[in-house]
């Protein structure tokens, strides 16, 4: 039975009319709980992470700047969440929820985080909701810790991983796969070991295609032994950050592919949730939900 990385922190207060939809972190346990995809025993609370952790991706000025609340105005703005010590507390909480996730998932073959995908989050610096690179973060944790010695990052979200691309671009023991809307944030791309930019309203049979023969051909090249999953539902048509046109079940089926595909080469898969951004709170909760179903369905 899989784990999940859960902590109340991960709701997040914000300012009233702020666009990011923080209660999906509380519904999201909630509706896979009362539907029986999930059972309590499951998740995990994470801890705190040892700093030297943070600072093998992150720079160390940058993270004591966040750790003393002294990051320049512009910086938090660029990040769009007022900067608090709480918040502090959960971006490290979620980090070490992914590195957790990642050392389960080496023994149970798959591991949740509710929250994360924090992929414009640079070694450096933060942006867009993101101030540490959690996937990054347990990438690079897995390989000092000599638990995986190459690994393959699967970034599924409608915007591109910039922050992960540049972390990993001089690292050829972690590939950096990103799939994304062309025309979508961020307007200035990072270059990724691959990334594939797609026109606007992409429909389902496109997108589907396409992964359907990228990731068995790029597993074969690059042969991981760890996968990092970004499974963000801004890919959705309804999305209001996003611009491409898949459908609630072409969502569902892009979780199949990759689950299949980590099933059939035996290797072991972390997933964060990454974003979503639909007006209505029911959808992310459906498409997010969705992830985790296909994942009982085809690993327990």
């Amino acid at each position: 039975m899989y784990s999940i990385a859960y902590h109340p922190i991960y709701k997040h207060p914000l300012p009233e009319g702020h666009r990011f939809p923080m209660i999906k972190y509380e519904l999201l346990p909630q509706q896979l709980l009362y539907e029986g995809t999930v059972v309590d025993r499951q998740f995990f609370s994470p801890e705190l992470p040892n700093l030297e952790d943070i600072i093998a991706v992150h720079d160390k000025k940058y993270v004591q700047q966040l750790l003393d609340l002294t990051l320049d105005p512009r910086a938090v703005r660029k990040i769009g969440f007022p900067l608090s010590s709480e918040l502090i507390e959960r971006e490290f909480r979620l980090a070490q929820g992914t590195i957790e996730g990642a050392k389960n998932a080496c023994i149970d073959k798959i591991a949740f985080n509710i929250a994360g995908g924090t992929h414009h989050a640079y070694s450096n610096r933060g942006e867009a909701f993101c101030l540490l690179n959690d996937q990054a973060i347990a990438a690079q944790y897995l390989l000092n810790q000599k638990l995986a010695k190459q690994i393959l990052i699967i970034d599924l979200d409608v915007h591109q991983g910039n922050g992960t691309a540049e972390i990993f671009q001089n690292n050829p023991r972690v590939f950096t796969f990103s799939v994304h809307g062309k025309s979508n944030y961020p307007f200035k791309k990072e270059q990724s070991d691959l990334d594939i930019a797609l026109p606007d309203q992409t429909s389902d049979a496109d997108y589907l295609a396409l992964i359907s023969k990228e990731i068995p051909k790029l597993i074969q090249q690059v042969q991981p032994d760890f996968i990092f999953y970004l499974s963000g539902v801004d890919i959705l048509a309804t999305d209001k950050l996003g611009k491409l046109g898949c459908t609630i079940n072409g969502c569902k089926e892009r979780d199949v592919i990759v689950f299949e595909n980590c099933l059939k080469f035996q290797i072991p898969v972390q997933v964060s949730m990454g974003g979503g951004y639909s007006p209505d709170i029911k959808t992310i909760i459906e498409a997010h939900a969705n992830t985790y179903r296909v994942a009982n369905s085809l690993f327990i």
